[in-house]
């Protein structure tokens, strides 16, 4: 859960001697900075005082078989509640489609723990996933797409969103494997790409993660 409003995020200074491994010296994981000033970072209780790159070590060890893609033709600053729920299901990676410069602060720093890359277009993502055996999924709500709730997603895929308002282009539809769509019940034309991208990805671990455990 998050803090609440006025409580400070994370936690201070390591509170008596500091942790030591069997060798006597401190565990390399751990950051001295972080354990003398403490750590204020936006990660998981369990990766309190650890320094980033141990932290992105561990995730590339659980990281799930899902990617994620976002078209960047108008630095759309839902992307990065995209990227911030993909960190949060610990997708392989996350790309940007497009212009590679996009909105971080959405992300709250959550980037700087994934794996990132870039395509100048959705040709060059499309020939990248084809080079990797990953299946292209589109997530839009277009004449023709599937219910993902009716769909059993592929393990190794792309789950590929369209820019806030005008959704996937129509090269990007072209390009997909499959085009799936979120079924709604009220007014509204489409969900926002950040909410889309979570349920998406959560449908994913639901079928992927969930079920075989």
């Amino acid at each position: 859960m998050s803090e609440q409003p006025g409580e400070e995020v994370g936690v201070g200074a390591w509170p008596g001697p500091w942790p030591v491994a069997e060798d006597g010296r401190l565990p390399s994981h751990l950051d001295p900075q972080l354990l003398r000033e403490g750590d204020r970072r936006n990660v998981a209780d369990r990766y309190r005082y650890w320094r980033h790159e141990a932290i992105v070590a561990d995730l590339d060890t659980r990281r799930h078989d899902f990617h994620v893609a976002v078209e960047n033709w108008g630095h759309d600053f839902n992307i990065g509640s995209v990227i911030r729920t993909a960190n949060a299901f610990n997708a392989a990676a996350f790309h940007i489609v497009g212009r590679r410069r996009w909105n971080r602060r959405g992300a709250m720093v959550t980037d700087r723990y994934q794996h990132e890359h870039h395509h100048p277009d959705v040709a060059a993502l499309a020939a990248w996933c084809r080079d990797r055996e990953l299946v292209l999924v589109g997530l839009d709500n277009v004449p023709g797409a599937r219910p993902l709730e009716e769909v059993a997603l592929p393990r190794r895929c792309v789950l590929l969103f369209g820019q806030e308002g005008p959704g996937l282009t129509a090269a990007a539809l072209a390009a997909c494997q499959q085009v799936l769509a979120i079924t709604q019940y009220g007014s509204t034309r489409s969900l926002n790409a950040g909410a889309a991208a979570a349920i998406a990805m959560h449908s994913w671990v639901h079928q992927h993660v969930h079920r075989c455990e």
